[in-house]
């Protein structure tokens, strides 16, 4: 038994870097505090735990976890620091060096959190308690709302694929994911709590059920059932993953959104075999082309990574022609990093850092163009708006079904709450279309 009178009145900072899945996570650890007696800190008060929960996709997010644990410990000195997360699990050692750190817990380790903290007195030397990652088993659940209108369910963790470039699969170790029932309990749980949208996140979704002999269609629709959760949105999901069936189920469900996050990475087979992604470009235009067919007005949100071991500029060239001549909505651009202990690192032709980001450029004005038609098609229209609360005197925001951003006048008891927009033209700075709410 874990004493937790030692948590009684006891405040803590929580900062997170990288994707959606850490901030569910941090989430439920904060929920996990809380249920012992830990309450957030406030605003300019100094706390007596702080927790980081880092990303180590980039050397660039390496280091921006080193800053932010400096940053903290400076922050609020005498704190208990905990460090967890991908940059904790691959780098243990290093972490628990940093000055201030007490306690580095890996990918095992976040979800019993709690047991890790002792007394909360500090270390002279951090600590690092880390499982190697072929022997992580461990599934934390987590549905998190924190301070958005949206939840976060995690429905998996962990990745099979080993591509090249990538430590995921080492930071996060196999493919493992949650019963069905569980994640069903975990719906109408945020429903009763008022949630009206949630996100489905993981690290490889499609990949869910390896370990329960259950399938991702499967929860797709068991999840639909749900009454309360009037929107769901699947985060992220590989092409290979997504098939005929759960698009033509997204067509006609009563709350999966015509909204897709689908990684390419490439639009040159070479590259992606370089990449050992597991398919080519063929197959990705097949599953654009259907999602279009049964859902003409799906929002499709396509990650790329410029720049990567064997991109020559031809290769560039013709992905970009690819790309272009995909009828997606939005680039998520990355510049390729270079990560110890990858495949990627034998691959001959290295790319500048001068042409990585003229080719980001080019890839981030193309996508600016593809996002702003998409909204344009949508102007004049009335659609059904999920509103958030405004900050301030700011305008409100929210998102169609089909996530077009709208902003409208502020009226905080709309917070939360479904209505009628009429979308009208661009915002200022055109990343919203401003709307009449219909009464």
């Amino acid at each position: 038994m874990i004493d937790t009178t030692v948590f009684q009145d006891k405040t803590a900072v929580y900062y997170t870097l990288g994707c959606k899945l850490n901030f569910s996570e941090t989430s439920t650890i904060g929920k996990i505090l809380r249920e012992a007696g830990v309450r957030a800190a406030r605003k300019g008060e100094k706390a007596d735990i702080c927790v980081v929960n880092t990303c180590s996709v980039t050397e660039m997010a390496d280091k921006k976890c080193r800053q932010a644990i400096h940053r903290l410990v400076k922050q609020h000195p005498g704190a208990f620091v905990v460090v967890t997360g991908c940059y904790a699990q691959l780098k243990p050692g290093d972490v628990a060096k940093i000055d201030g750190v007490d306690v580095v817990l890996g990918a095992e380790q976040k979800g019993e959190l709690l047991q890790y903290l002792g007394n909360l007195q500090k270390h002279e030397k951090g600590e690092a308690i880390t499982t190697a990652t072929k022997d992580i088993r461990s599934f934390s659940p987590s549905c998190s709302r924190g301070d958005r209108t949206r939840f976060f369910l995690k429905v998996q963790d962990g990745c099979d694929y080993f591509c090249s470039y990538c430590t995921i699969p080492f930071a996060r170790g196999r493919s493992r994911n949650g019963t069905i029932a569980s994640m069903v309990e975990q719906a109408r749980q945020a429903a009763a709590e008022g949630g009206k949208e949630i996100v489905l996140t993981g690290v490889n979704i499609g990949d869910f059920g390896k370990t329960t002999g259950e399938t991702f269609f499967d929860l797709v629709q068991a999840l639909d059932q749900i009454v309360g959760i009037e929107r769901y949105r699947i985060s992220s999901i590989e092409p290979n993953l997504l098939t005929d069936e759960i698009i033509e189920f997204v067509s006609h469900s009563r709350s999966f959104m015509p909204h897709f996050h689908i990684p390419l990475q490439s639009g040159c087979d070479e590259v992606l075999k370089l990449m050992r992604r597991r398919y080519d470009a063929a197959l990705f235009a097949s599953k654009v082309k259907k999602i279009k067919e049964v859902m003409p007005d799906a929002f499709i949100g396509v990650d790329v990574i410029v720049g990567t071991r064997g991109e020559t500029a031809e290769f560039f060239e013709q992905a970009y022609r690819f790309i272009s001549g995909l009828d997606v909505t939005q680039l998520h651009v990355f510049s390729y990093s270079e990560r110890p202990g990858t495949q990627a690192l034998k691959i001959d032709h290295v790319v500048s850092p001068e042409e990585k980001h003229q080719r980001s450029q080019r890839l981030l004005a193309l996508s600016d163009e593809k996002t702003q038609a998409f909204y344009a098609r949508h102007i004049g229209q009335t659609m059904s708006v999920l509103l958030e609360k405004s900050k301030g005197s700011t305008p409100m925001h929210g998102f169609t079904k089909n996530y077009i951003r709208v902003e409208v006048e502020s009226d905080n008891s709309l917070d939360n709450q479904v209505v009628n927009v009429r979308l009208g033209d661009f915002n200022e700075d055109k990343t919203a279309l401003k709307g009449t709410i219909l009464i």
